[in-house]
This record gives C-alpha cells, sequence and structure tokens, in this order.
C-alpha cells in the first residue's frame, strides 16, 4: 500500500463502479462532480477502471482518494487497503437490497433444486449480488459449480439477464433491482425469463474513502453525500439519497465467502 499520499488533495480522484461504458458513466455522474466540486472547494476527477479487479490495486496503491464499490469488491479492497465506508445508497428508505436467481421459463425450472445439471450465468467474479449471494442460494440447496452445475461469468448483470433470456444459460443470478429495471425497459420478457429465488436483504453498496485523509475533509465528505437530494445525482445510482453505513455492515458478506470456502485473497 502507497504511503505518504497527500491527506489533504487539491483534486479529489473519485471511482465509479465500471459496470457500463467509461464515457457514459462519467457523463451520468457530471451532477456529482460539479456538485462535490461545490460543496469541497476543489477538483474533482472522475475515474472508472476497466474492472473490479483494478480498481482495487488504484485504491491499493493510493491513486484513489474516494470510490463506489460493490460489497463484494468493498471487502476485497478493505483487505488490500486502508479505507473505510460511510456512505451507501439509499431505496425505499433501505440501505439494504437483494439479489435474484433467474430461469429461462422453457428450461423446467421452478426451484433453486431443478438447476442441477445446467449452465448457470454470473457476472463478474467480485460482484455481491451477481455472483457471490446467488451461488450461495444455490450452495444452501447443495449444488456446488462445476459438480453440480456449469457457472459460466458474462461480466455484467444485463449480460447475465440476456444469456438466461437467449437460452446460452438456463439459469442466473443478478442484483433485484438491475433486473426490474431491465424487464421495466422491455429488454427482459416476463415469458422468457421468471424470477424463482429472492435473497435476504444485504447491504447496499458503499461510497468509500481512504482512511488517511484529513479528518476535517472526511467529515465534509461525508456530510455532503448525506444532504444529496438533487434527483440529478441520483439517478445513476437508482436511490432516493444516501444512508450511513460502517465496515460492520459488510461482515454479513464477509459471512458468504466463508459459507462459499472462498478464498477473497484470489478474486
Amino acid at each position: 500500500m502507497a504511503n505518504a499520499v497527500n491527506p489533504d488533495p487539491s483534486t479529489l480522484k473519485v471511482a465509479l463502479l465500471p459496470d457500463e461504458n467509461a464515457a457514459t458513466i462519467i457523463k451520468k455522474n457530471r451532477p456529482l462532480q460539479e456538485y462535490l466540486e461545490k460543496k469541497l472547494d476543489r477538483k474533482v476527477q472522475l475515474i472508472v477502471t476497466t474492472d473490479y479487479s483494478s480498481m482495487i490495486e488504484a485504491m491499493r496503491h493510493g491513486r484513489l482518494d474516494l470510490a463506489y464499490f460493490g460489497p463484494l469488491s468493498y471487502v476485497l479492497a478493505k483487505q488490500k487497503s486502508e479505507i473505510e465506508p460511510f456512505a451507501a445508497i439509499r431505496q425505499k428508505g433501505k440501505t439494504t437490497y437483494q439479489a435474484v436467481v433467474i430461469a429461462n421459463t422453457s428450461a423446467g425450472i421452478d426451484r433453486i433444486e431443478d438447476i442441477a445439471g445446467k449452465d448457470v450465468a454470473f457476472g463478474d467474479k467480485a460482484s455481491t449480488s451477481s455472483h457471490l449471494i446467488p451461488k450461495s442460494m444455490l450452495a444452501e440447496k447443495k449444488l456446488y459449480a462445476g459438480q453440480n452445475y456449469r457457472e459460466h461469468f458474462v461480466g455484467a448483470h444485463d449480460a447475465v439477464a440476456m444469456s438466461v433470456q437467449n437460452g446460452h444459460a438456463q439459469a442466473g443470478g443478478l442484483s433485484k433491482p438491475i433486473f426490474e429495471t431491465l424487464v421495466s425497459r422491455g429488454m427482459i420478457k416476463p415469458e422468457k425469463v421468471k424470477v424463482i429465488a429472492e435473497s435476504e436483504p444485504f447491504p447496499q453498496y458503499p461510497w468509500t474513502m481512504r482512511s488517511d485523509l484529513d479528518p476535517q475533509l472526511k467529515q465534509k465528505i461525508k456530510s455532503a453525500f448525506m444532504e444529496i437530494n438533487d434527483p440529478a445525482i441520483l439517478k445513476p445510482f437508482k436511490a432516493e439519497g444516501f444512508g450511513a453505513v460502517t465496515d460492520k455492515d459488510y461482515d454479513v458478506v464477509r459471512n458468504l465467502g466463508s459459507l462459499l470456502k472462498l478464498d477473497l485473497s484470489k478474486f
């Protein structure tokens, strides 16, 4: 981990999740950039890395000041970096969300046990809701990748849903809010894809910051996020606002890693 990183930088490097085209993400989040520049009285540079692991590495080496992680990628980054979560998106009054296991309607799958012997699509290996949570839901029914079903990593949440709809995989796992958005946009047809199981609630994607930032700056950053109510800023996050979170909220994600006997250091 890099030492001697400026605790009070004149330009804050802020990373966003690489779950869409980088130019699109930066354009969508211009209102956030402008808001933070005004509230924090300094320049803000938005950064989109090529994937989750490169974002974790950038944070580890002090090349980022703030980063918006998925729950699992946060846990992985926390193992390698001195960082802390301070805010998570709030939807329907909660800072939690769910994953779903979906199936192609013609695949003869009505419950998780029916997935035995089938092809299952997951998103990114470091994704919580398109890998870790759905895989744990299958494991709870004694279904294990490579033994009871064949797993395929297809990258993004929408790619999981499309893979199941197109029949490339008979089942898959992804974020419930993202799946509902894909259905509402007409990209996923309910007559072709159905939800067969929903997960327990899990902590939402956290905003994190370097722990060695100046304490006054850290407090300003926290306050700035808690006060966000502009729909233009919140729209890319599909959020009503942001609520406070702590590292302890993500113990449930660490416990999932143990359930699946995952060596999180290898992600």
